[in-house]
């Protein structure tokens, strides 16, 4: 009941985030169109190439260890705290650096430093590991609510005063701000003082040798989910298409909050029950059964009434956009398999063949796109980012099998038992 409870306030929150983002995110969509949406999200996108470094790869490890010993509660939130925070410059002075080997207008870099600016004040989702690891997640989606209503109002009163587009990417700076202070709010509210966080150099050194390959798994994930922006924009030139791609990919990948929420939310009960293999492995095989379900369901809906969701939610403007979901229904199955393996890793310490896995699968990614992108334009980008994921999810795990035989038969199993629709419910009873 615990966790079904945690785990209902982070659906409730993503269900209405899902809601009041889409009208809001749909209704400036439509009001800046296909171009200068592409220009805003190819900003957001360069932004996220070199964002993630700023986690450190420290989200998961930090959640961890508070499972472990919460009494090193002020140490472990305290300095994972300070690395964000240095993290976060960090990425301002490697943006500095990048956009000089770019061919950017003085505009779209002033776009990108705004955008990345948010990044400081991210510092303060260690929060939300402490509330992740005492299963108390209400906390954190009070913040996240707060955070979303204040900035939706924003946005629709620059929509209201047909505001530039710049006026939009200072927005993203004040949600990165508001949210922040919400966590603090709430921290404080659990009879908790940030005023007691400490940098503790021994707790630094040991969480970082835990998690630099999760650090650069995450720059190598988020490079994934934002390049084909980039890609796009070097081999064809037009910001248009990117547009068309991030509207289908935003409405495709609608359902992938899912997997997020229901894993983050278990995952201390996952690490607490790893030490019974049998009664885990179970856990991860169920999850993993209905994961199918869900995709599936999903698929078909996009697939049959793609052209009407489109011109309901974005207009004809965006009706190319349509064509699109018959390529990347598949984008889901992969996410939500890769998320729940993904966790298998860490729990397992598994960190650097996480870390292969991604490098193998952006391999394959920036290869393909090579020559697929030329030849397919924006088609040939997604065949490419399902060739990488496939590398990823499923033929990776290959190269470690000695280590990952388990997850690897958990992900098999599942496609087997769906096929098999028997088989399928006489395992779920």
């Amino acid at each position: 009941m615990k966790y079904f409870k945690n785990t209902s306030w982070l659906f409730g929150e993503k269900i209405l985030r899902m809601v009041v983002g889409l009208f809001v995110g749909i209704w400036v969509a439509r009001y800046l169109g296909p171009e200068q949406f592409g220009l805003f999200s190819y900003a957001q996108s360069f932004v996220g190439l070199f964002a993630a470094i700023a986690t450190l790869g420290l989200d998961g490890i930090v959640v961890r260890e508070l499972v472990k010993d919460e009494s090193k509660r002020d140490e472990l939130i305290g300095t994972a705290f300070w690395l964000k925070a240095v993290g976060a410059f960090v990425v301002l002075l490697i943006l500095a650096i990048a956009i000089n080997f770019t061919s950017n207008d003085t505009y779209t870099n002033t776009l990108v430093f705004i955008i990345a600016s948010a990044t400081i004040f991210q510092s303060f989702n260690v929060v939300d590991f402490y509330f992740q690891s005492k299963v108390m997640s209400k906390y954190a989606v009070y913040a996240n609510i707060i955070s979303l209503f204040m900035s939706s109002i924003v946005k629709v009163a620059l929509l209201l005063n047909e505001a530039p587009l710049i006026a939009f990417a200072w927005v993203i700076l004040f949600d990165s701000f508001v949210l922040a202070m919400g966590f603090i709010y709430f921290y404080i509210k659990n009879n908790s003082s940030v005023f007691k966080w400490k940098f503790d150099k021994i707790v630094a050194v040991s969480l970082l040798k835990d998690s630099w390959p999760l650090m650069f798994t995450v720059v190598m994930v988020m490079v994934y989910l934002n390049v084909i922006p980039i890609l796009l924009k070097y081999y064809l030139h037009d910001l248009t298409l990117i547009g068309h791609y991030q509207v289908a990919l935003r409405i495709t990948i609608l359902i992938d909050f899912i997997p997020v929420i229901l894993v983050n939310s278990i995952f201390p009960y996952l690490v607490q029950s790893s030490s019974d293999t049998k009664r885990y492995l179970k856990n991860l095989q169920i999850i993993s059964n209905y994961f199918n379900v869900i995709v599936l369901l999903y698929s078909i809906m996009l697939i049959l009434f793609s052209k009407e969701i489109i011109l309901l939610l974005y207009g004809k403007d965006y009706l190319y956009s349509a064509e699109l979901f018959k390529y990347m229904v598949l984008l889901n199955f992969f996410s939500f398999h890769g998320y729940l393996s993904g966790r298998y890793y860490i729990i397992a310490k598994l960190e650097k063949q996480y870390l292969l896995r991604v490098i193998l699968g952006l391999l394959v990614l920036l290869m393909s796109s090579a020559y697929l992108i030329p030849k397919y334009q924006v088609e040939g980008a997604i065949i490419s980012l399902l060739l990488s994921e496939l590398m990823v999810v499923f033929i990776s795990d290959i190269f470690y099998l000695n280590k990952t035989k388990d997850i690897l038969m958990i992900k098999l199993k599942s496609l087997y038992l769906f096929v098999n629709y028997k088989s399928y419910v006489r395992n779920n009873k």
